[in-house]
């Protein structure tokens, strides 16, 4: 099977990819797995480190064809704030738990979830459902903007201790939105087919 052994960044290419794969938030932070593109052709992607892909970013085949990566709608809450320091003391309390968070021009974007849905309620903030691809900010663990994610823990806080934090009362919270990526199961929502080969 032909392999993806490299990332170009973020729009850094003009060439006209050859397939493109359509992945959410859990499968753009991987090393080793089997892809297939929208337009069907297979390839095993293989980079030496779990890698943060992002949308717009293009996979280099061993025989330097380009597969595009588009980061796939999920369900999300947009956050919004009643002014910018309202909105930061809500970010500050998602910090806090550890929640991956995307930061855009109107608000915050988490993952669904109904015990941070009433957090975020309760200090006073508005939450809007929507669907739209998840695009959290990198933070410490994956480098910045483009890096890598640690090997042992690929979901960023699947190992971190709560216990050491305060959770405001709501106690340990566990981002139900996240699939282990040692599971054995299927989570790829029928954009594309990939199977974790780590």
């Amino acid at each position: 099977m032909i392999r993806a052994t490299q990332v170009r960044a973020h729009h850094h290419w003009i060439e006209p990819p050859a397939d493109t794969v359509v992945l959410d938030f859990d499968d753009r932070h991987r090393r080793r797995m089997a892809m297939r593109g929208t337009r069907g052709l297979e390839f095993l992607l293989d980079l030496e480190t779990t890698t943060v892909l992002r949308g717009g970013d293009a996979l280099v085949l061993d025989d330097n064809r380009l597969i595009e990566v588009v980061a796939a709608p999920e369900p999300l809450i947009e956050i919004r704030g009643s002014d910018p320091q309202h909105l930061v003391r809500v970010a500050w309390h998602l910090g806090n738990r550890h929640l991956p968070t995307q930061i855009t021009a109107k608000g915050l974007r988490i993952r669904r979830d109904h015990v941070i849905e009433a957090m975020v309620k309760g200090l006073g903030a508005r939450v809007i459902e929507i669907e739209a691809p998840f695009d959290p900010e990198g933070g410490a663990y994956a480098g910045g903007g483009h890096g890598h994610a640690p090997e042992t823990d690929p979901h960023h806080h699947a190992a971190h201790d709560h216990s050491s934090h305060d959770h405001g009362g709501h106690g340990p919270h566990h981002d139900h939105g996240h699939h282990d990526e040692h599971c054995d199961h299927d989570h790829h929502h029928g954009h594309s087919h990939a199977h974790d080969r780590k």
